[in-house]
C-alpha cells in the first residue's frame, strides 16, 4: 500500500535540511516542510489527528510558496497527498481522497518532467494507485480500479532493482487490485494474472517473514477460480496451499484464525463436490478451533458461528444426525444474536437459521419450526432494498416449502421471489454467469407462480407474475438495454442512474463485509436509495421502475384479438385467455396434462421434425394429440365467448409449450376442425412484447415509402447451398419495388458490415439464408452471411430506424433454448424484441425448392389486403392466405413450418 512509514518521512526531512537558513522563500518552504514532517512523524507514532491536520495546513502553505519548477514541489505534493489519504482513512471523508488523488497526479506529472530517481516515480505511481483503489471501494467507479491497475503495472516496471520490500509490495498491490476487478467483472484473465503475481512473490522471496500470507493469498485466488470454473484440481491445490500457510503461521499470530477459517471453508466445499465425510469432519474441527481463537467480543465470532453451523447442518443431512442439526440451530441463533437489525450479515443468519428449522420440520413435523422458518425468511427478505443471489435462493426455498407443505404464505413467497429477482437482475452487468442465474433461477419461478395463482383463483395476479418473471429474463438476457440503460439515455436520467449505481454499490459492499455496520449508516443509504427510486418513477416512461407490471396494462396486448397463455408447471398445466374487452375477466381452462406429458409431446415433435425422420402420418397423429389435449378446449372457449371464425388470435406459450406448433393443431379429417380453418394464429414471447409492437405506429405509416432490405445468399460462410435464395429475393424485389425503396444485398455483398449498415436505414427486412440456432447462448443465434454470423445481439445493437417487419426465410428461427424451455428464446422472437413489430419465422427446416412459392404468395396477399401499400399489421393475414393457396400442393411439413410473431 502507500508508503507512509516513519523512515520515509525521515529521508524527506533530511532532504529539506540542506536548504538555506535565511529568510528567502526557499528557506520558508523548507522550514514549513520540516515542521510538517515532524508532525507527520508524531502522528504515525501516536495517532493524534490534530498533528495530521496541522501538518496538512503547513504543507499547503509551503506549496503555495513553492514555484512550479522548484525541485522539491513534487515531494511536497506527494507528502500532502499522503497526509490527505491518511486523514481519509481516519475520518472517511471522500473529499480528502479526491484531493489526495489530484495532488498525486500533479506530483506524477512533475516527476516525469524533471531529473528524478526512478524510486521517486515508483513511489508516486504506487501512492496514486492505492488512492484510486480506496476511492473505488467508496464509490464503486470501475474507472478508478482500471486506472489503479494500470498504475500498479507501471510501478512494477520502474520499481528499484535492489529494493526487495518495494518489489514485494508492488506485486501484492497489483494482484490485490486484479482480484478486486475479477470479483466485479468476472474476467478470468484478471484472476489468472493475480495468481501468477502471488506465485512470483513466493518464488522471488522464499524467505519473506510473512510468507504464510503470500501462500494464503494465492490459495484464495485459486479458490476463486474454482468457484467460477468448477475445476476440482484448483480446489485441491487451494487446500494444499492453505495447509502450507497454516504450518508457517505462528500459533500466537493474530491472523492464524484467518488461515484456519480459509482451510475449513475449502474443505467444506470439497465435501460438497466429492462427498468425502473426512473433509467435512476436518472442516468442523477447524471451525471449532477458530471459535476458540475468536471468543465473545471478537468482531468475527458471528461469522465463525455461522460457518460451523453450516458444516454441522451438512453433516446432519449426510448422517441423518438430529444432534448435529440441533447444534447447528443453536449456533445460528447465537450468530443471529450478534447480528442485530442493521448488521450487514443479519439477513444471511436469518436465511441459514430458517433452512435448519425447515430441515427439522421435515424430520419431526413440528409446525412451529416451519412457521418460524417462513417468518425468518420473510424478515430476511425485507431487510435490504437490493437483493443478492442468497436472497433469491432463500425466496425460492420459501416458495418450495409453501408449495410442498401447503403453507398459506405461498402467494407472498412467489411475489417476494419475483420482486427480488427483478431488483437483483435489473442492475447486473453483462456476463455469462448472470445469464446462467437467469436460466436456472428465473426459468421455473414465473410459470410456477402462474400455476399457483390459477389454482387459487387469482387470475389477474397470475398474468402479472408470469409477465414479471419472463419480461426480466428477456430484457436481462439481451444484455443490451436494461432499465438503467434506458434511464441513462438523457441527461436527467443519466444523473439518476449514476446515483442509483453508486448507492447500489455501497449497499452491496456493506452486505458483503464481515465487520459490524451501524444501523443508522445502512438506514441512511437505504433512505437515499428510496429517494432516488422515487425520483426515477416521476420521469416519463418510468412509473413502474423496479415494480411489477399491472394487469390493466398487460391486457392491452389483447387489443387486436384474444391472447392465450398456455402454461406448463410441475404443479399444473393451464390455459388463460385474455379477451380484448377491458371489462372482461380472463377465461381459465385447466388442461388435462402434466408437465411430463407436455415435455414428452415436445420431444416427439423435435424428433419428428428432423428431415431424416419426417413422416406425415406420424406428424398428423401428434397434431391430433395437441388438438385434443390443448387447442380444442381453447378453440371451444373462444367460440363460446363470441370470437368469430377467421379472427386473429395470439399464442403466448411457456415451458415446453414454446416448442410446439399450436397454430397447426387439428384433427386433419374430412369435415373435422383444424385450428388453421378456424382462426389466424400469431405468437408473442411476452404480453409486454406485443404491447410494445403496437406502440408508436404512425396512423399514416402506410402512406410513407418503406425502405426494404433484402438479403440473399446461395452459399454462406457455412452451411449447405441454397440455390433458390437469390431467385426468391428477386421475386420479393419485383413485388415490393413499386411500393417501396428496395435495397438488395446478395452473394459477395451480403457481409455483416454491409447488412448491419443497410439495416440501420431500413424499416423492412427479408432474409433468405441459413438460420443457426444456439441452444446454449440463444442471443448468439445467428444468420449465416458471406463473411460470418449476423447474431441476434448484433441486430439488437444496430441503431434501427423504426423497424416494422422482418421475414426470416431461414431454418429454425423459432427453435429456442431447450435446456431452459420455460424461457424459450428464438431468432424470430428475439428479432421482435430488437424492435421489429411483426416477424415471420420457421419452426424447423424450410425446403428451398418450395419456399419461394410461399414467399411470393405472401407479398402478393400483403399488398392486396393492405390496399396497395405495405402494412405490417396485415402480415399474419397474408401468411395465412399464402399457406391456404399452396395447401394442397406443397409437402405437409412445409404447410405448417411458417409462423407469425408480433402485431
Amino acid at each position: 500500500m502507500a508508503v507512509h512509514t516513519v523512515e520515509n518521512y525521515r529521508v524527506a526531512l533530511e532532504r529539506c535540511r540542506t536548504q538555506a537558513s535565511d529568510s528567502s522563500p526557499d528557506s520558508e518552504v523548507a522550514r514549513l516542510a520540516s515542521r510538517a514532517r515532524s508532525l507527520i512523524r508524531d502522528f504515525l507514532q501516536q495517532g493524534a489527528l490534530a498533528d495530521l491536520q496541522e501538518a496538512i495546513a503547513l504543507l499547503r502553505s509551503a506549496l503555495a510558496l513553492c514555484p512550479f519548477d522548484h525541485h522539491d514541489r513534487p515531494v511536497l505534493l506527494n507528502d500532502l497527498a499522503n497526509c490527505l489519504q491518511n486523514k481519509f482513512k481516519h475520518q472517511g471523508l471522500v473529499v480528502d481522497l479526491d484531493q489526495a488523488i489530484e495532488f498525486h497526479q500533479s506530483a506524477l506529472a512533475l516527476w516525469a518532467l524533471g531529473d528524478f530517481d526512478e524510486s521517486d516515480r515508483f513511489m508516486s505511481l504506487n501512492n496514486l494507485a492505492t488512492c484510486l483503489q480506496d476511492r473505488f471501494k467508496e464509490r464503486g467507479a470501475l474507472a478508478d480500479l482500471d486506472k489503479a491497475i494500470d498504475l500498479h503495472h507501471s510501478a512494477l516496471l520502474v520499481c528499484p532493482s535492489g529494493d526487495k520490500s518495494d518489489h514485494y509490495m508492488s506485486l501484492n498491490n497489483l494482484a490485490t487490485a486484479l482480484r478486486s476487478r475479477f470479483k466485479l467483472k468476472g474476467v478470468l484473465a484478471d484472476l489468472d494474472e493475480a495468481i501468477e503475481l502471488h506465485r512470483s512473490t513466493l518464488t522471488a522471496y522464499p524467505d519473506q517473514s510473512d510468507r504464510f500470507m503470500s501462500l494464503s493469498n494465492v490459495a484464495n485466488c485459486i479458490h476463486d477460480r474454482f468457484e467460477q470454473q468448477g475445476i476440482l484440481a484448483d480446489l485441491n491445490q487451494a487446500i494444499e496451499l492453505h495447509r502450507s500457510a497454516l504450518l508457517l503461521c505462528p500459533s500466537h499470530h493474530s491472523d492464524r484464525s484467518i488461515s484456519l477459517n480459509s482451510l475449513a471453508n475449502c474443505l467444506g466445499h470439497r465435501f460438497k463436490e466429492q462427498g468425502d465425510l473426512a473433509d467435512l469432519n476436518e472442516a468442523i474441527e477447524l471451525h471449532r478451533s477458530v471459535l476458540i481463537l475468536r471468543p465473545a467480543g471478537h468482531v468475527d465470532r458471528s461469522m465463525t458461528l455461522n460457518n460451523l453451523a453450516i458444516c454441522l447442518r451438512d453433516r446432519s443431512v449426510e448422517l441423518a444426525a438430529p444432534a448435529d442439526l440441533d447444534e447447528a440451530i443453536h449456533h445460528h441463533r447465537s450468530a443471529l444474536a450478534l447480528r442485530p437489525v442493521g448488521h450487514a450479515l443479519r439477513s444471511r443468519s436469518l436465511h441459514n437459521l430458517a433452512f435448519c428449522l425447515q430441515d427439522r420440520f421435515e424430520w419431526q413435523c413440528v409446525m412451529a419450526d416451519l412457521d418460524e422458518a417462513i417468518e425468518l425468511l420473510r424478515s430476511a427478505l425485507s431487510l435490504h432494498p437490493l437483493a443478492s443471489r442468497d436472497d433469491i435462493f432463500a425466496a425460492k426455498t420459501w416458495v418450495i416449502s409453501a408449495e410442498v407443505f401447503k403453507h398459506d404464505s405461498g402467494l407472498n413467497a412467489y411475489q417476494t421471489a419475483l420482486r427480488l429477482l427483478v431488483q437483483h437482475l435489473a442492475t447486473l452487468p453483462s456476463s455469462p454467469e448472470h445469464f446462467d442465474l437467469l436460466k436456472y433461477t428465473a426459468s421455473s419461478l414465473s410459470v410456477d407462480a402462474f400455476s399457483y395463482c390459477i389454482r387459487h383463483g387469482a387470475l389477474n395476479t397470475a398474468v402479472e407474475l408470469l409477465e414479471q418473471g419472463r419480461a426480466v429474463f428477456w430484457a436481462q438476457s439481451a444484455r443490451l438495454r436494461t432499465p438503467l440503460d434506458e434511464l441513462a439515455a438523457d441527461d436527467d436520467g443519466k444523473a439518476l442512474a449514476e446515483e442509483f449505481n453508486r448507492l447500489r454499490y455501497l449497499i452491496r459492499r456493506a452486505a458483503e463485509t464481515t465487520s459490524e455496520l451501524q444501523s443508522d449508516e445502512i438506514s441512511h443509504l437505504t433512505i437515499q436509495l428510496d429517494g432516488v427510486v422515487s425520483r426515477i418513477r416521476m420521469l416519463p416512461n418510468f412509473p413502474r421502475f423496479l415494480l411489477p407490471p399491472l394487469f390493466s396494462d398487460l391486457q392491452k396486448a389483447a387489443k387486436g384479438g384474444p391472447v392465450i397463455i398456455v402454461n406448463a408447471s410441475e404443479y399444473s398445466c393451464d390455459a388463460l385467455i385474455i379477451l380484448p374487452e377491458r371489462s372482461a375477466n380472463p377465461i381459465c381452462i385447466r388442461l388435462n396434462m402434466t408437465q411430463a406429458q407436455v415435455h414428452k409431446l415436445s420431444s416427439d415433435f423435435k424428433l419428428q421434425t428432423r428431415p431424416v425422420n419426417f413422416d406425415a402420418k406420424r406428424m398428423v397423429k401428434l397434431l391430433r394429440n395437441l388438438w385434443a389435449r390443448v387447442v380444442e378446449p381453447v378453440a371451444s372457449a373462444l367460440q363460446t365467448h363470441g370470437i368469430q371464425h377467421g379472427s386473429r388470435i395470439w399464442w403466448c406459450p411457456t415451458s415446453d409449450f414454446s416448442l410446439l406448433p399450436l397454430h397447426a393443431a387439428g384433427l386433419y379429417k374430412s369435415g373435422k376442425p383444424n385450428l388453421f380453418n378456424l382462426y389466424i394464429s400469431s405468437y408473442t414471447p411476452t404480453l409486454a412484447a406485443l404491447v410494445r409492437a403496437r406502440q408508436n405506429a404512425s396512423q399514416d405509416s402506410g402512406n410513407q415509402t418503406k425502405c426494404v432490405l433484402g438479403v440473399g445468399l446461395t452459399q454462406a460462410h457455412r452451411g449447405s447451398a441454397l440455390p433458390s435464395a437469390v431467385t426468391e429475393l428477386a421475386s420479393v424485389a419485383k413485388a415490393l419495388s413499386p411500393v417501396s425503396s428496395f435495397t438488395s444485398l446478395t452473394e459477395g455483398d451480403a457481409t455483416t458490415d454491409k447488412v448491419t449498415d443497410a439495416l440501420g436505414r431500413s424499416q423492412w427486412l427479408h432474409l433468405a439464408c441459413h438460420g443457426i440456432p444456439n441452444r446454449k447462448q440463444p442471443f448468439e443465434s445467428s444468420f449465416a452471411l458471406r463473411d460470418g454470423p449476423l447474431t441476434v445481439k448484433k441486430i439488437i445493437q444496430c441503431e434501427l430506424q423504426n423497424p416494422e417487419f422482418a421475414f426470416l426465410s431461414a431454418c429454425h428461427t423459432m427453435v429456442g433454448d431447450e435446456s431452459s424451455p420455460d424461457e424459450a428464446i428464438h431468432l424470430a422472437a428475439a428479432v421482435q424484441f430488437a424492435g421489429f413489430k411483426s416477424v415471420i419465422g420457421t419452426m424447423w427446416s424450410v425446403d428451398d425448392a418450395v419456399v419461394g412459392d410461399i414467399v411470393s404468395a405472401f407479398y402478393d396477399n400483403l399488398i392486396d389486403c393492405s390496399g396497395g401499400k405495405l402494412e405490417y399489421t396485415n402480415a399474419a393475414i397474408a401468411l395465412h392466405r399464402a399457406v391456404r393457396k399452396w395447401w394442397k400442393t406443397i409437402p405437409f411439413d412445409q404447410r405448417i413450418v411458417f409462423v407469425h410473431v408480433g402485431a
